[in-house]
């Protein structure tokens, strides 16, 4: 799977477990790390590893994928997941405003939440 529909993939699991404020971006030409960050806000310890658990089950379940490494403590306010063209941050509020991740890398594109395609009535018909 190429990083960008990864990214937007891990946007989209984050978002099954409601996290909030969700930003994906494309630092590709600013980093030799990675080419995206996918940021999003837990509202608590267990929220936080509800997202994680989200990401990670689904990705190995439905495209076998694994992060290279994973970090986060018991009591943390930041879960990190390596996927070596995607980092996901799963943050507290209070971390992600105190680590300034979006202001830190101002400079990247920030991508759009893919457009959904409403569905027609050609869609609605059984083949």
């Amino acid at each position: 799977m190429d990083a960008k529909k990864l990214a937007q993939l891990c946007r989209e699991l984050a978002e099954n477990k409601k996290a909030e404020d969700i930003v994906v971006l494309d630092v590709s030409k600013l980093s030799t790390v990675t080419d995206y960050f996918v940021i999003a806000t837990g509202t608590s310890e267990p929220h936080l590893r509800a997202i994680e658990n989200e990401l990670l089950d689904r990705l190995q379940e439905e495209h076998k994928l694994k992060p290279l490494h994973t970090d986060g403590v018991s009591g943390g306010q930041w879960i990190v997941a390596d996927f070596f063209d995607v980092i996901v941050h799963i943050m507290k509020p209070e971390a992600r405003a105190l680590y300034d991740l979006e202001g830190l890398w101002s400079d990247a594109t920030r991508l759009a939440k893919p457009r959904t395609r409403k569905k027609t009535a050609a869609d609605e018909v059984a083949v």
